[in-house]
């Protein structure tokens, strides 16, 4: 589902995104190699811009895959990026890659999502630290922000929760800036409107130190306190709507306690 509406002309739509980056009409010129005054006459209406230009524009804008087609939907030109089912035999050695990488990571966590933050694969890793989470958390689809921040979920469990929770609702809020996506503004609202958690309770002699270079995710599993830091990944130049939306999300260890504990579960 296109998430810019298509009937606003491809003008207001590039100047909307062009407004987003802040950048001027010059600037974009300047970058696109054009001119300010075709730029201009785009945006008003008064110049219909070559498919081409189109797509040089929203390259340059850092426009989404998935509104790249609006975008040319709405200058009357025909989509240029599929959305192929991740379980469509095209995406095969995809889905075989990333089942690869992911069961290479164990036995640290590792799982992937959708834009919406749809659990699309995950790893033993992710499963372990799921142990107790009620069933109706855990039925299809899963959605990776619903488990964490849930006062049902893994919210309990973690010890820096006020920190967390501000660090997932600050990168959804960079994602809705940029996607401006309806299925993830839901989710947003959902777990921003869970109980704000207490102000954490000062640090047990026990706890690890925090890394310096990250803020970790602590977290506890069957008494031991657990220290991960996350890393985000997504494809490079992606030419479908499913890939460009994935992310691959892995949590190193950020101490030795945690490595030898997660070391300690493997077979």
């Amino acid at each position: 589902m296109t998430t810019v509406a298509v009937d606003k002309g491809v003008g207001t739509l590039l100047r909307g995104w062009r407004e987003q980056r802040r950048l001027s009409q010059l600037e974009l010129a300047l970058r696109a190699g054009s001119s300010a005054r075709h730029i201009s006459f785009v945006e008003t209406g008064r110049s219909r811009p070559s498919e081409e230009m189109v797509l040089r524009l929203a390259e340059h804008l850092d426009v989404p895959v998935r509104e790249r087609n609006a975008l040319l939907l709405a200058a009357g030109y025909a989509p240029q990026y599929a959305e192929t089912p991740l379980d469509d035999p095209a995406l095969g050695a995809l889905r075989e890659g990333i089942e690869r990488l992911l069961t290479g990571y164990e036995p640290y966590p590792a799982l992937v999502v959708d834009g919406s933050y749809t659990v699309v694969a995950a790893n033993r890793g992710i499963m372990m630290l799921l142990d107790g989470v009620p069933e109706h958390l855990l039925r299809p689809p899963l959605n990776a922000m619903r488990l964490t921040l849930h006062p049902e979920g893994l919210a309990p469990r973690i010890r820096n929760l006020g920190e967390w929770r501000g660090h997932l609702r600050a990168q959804m809020e960079r994602q809705i800036a940029l996607d401006r996506s309806p299925a993830l503004r839901a989710v947003y609202d959902e777990v921003s409107a869970y109980p704000v958690p207490e102000p954490g309770e000062a640090p047990r002699p026990e706890d690890p130190p925090y890394p310096y270079f990250a803020l970790p995710l602590r977290i506890e599993h069957a008494g031991q306190i657990l220290s991960f830091v996350s890393s985000i990944s997504t494809f490079n130049t992606p030419m479908d709507v499913t890939v460009a939306e994935l992310a691959i999300e892995t949590f190193l260890p950020a101490d030795p306690a945690t490595v030898k504990y997660l070391r300690s579960l493997t077979p």
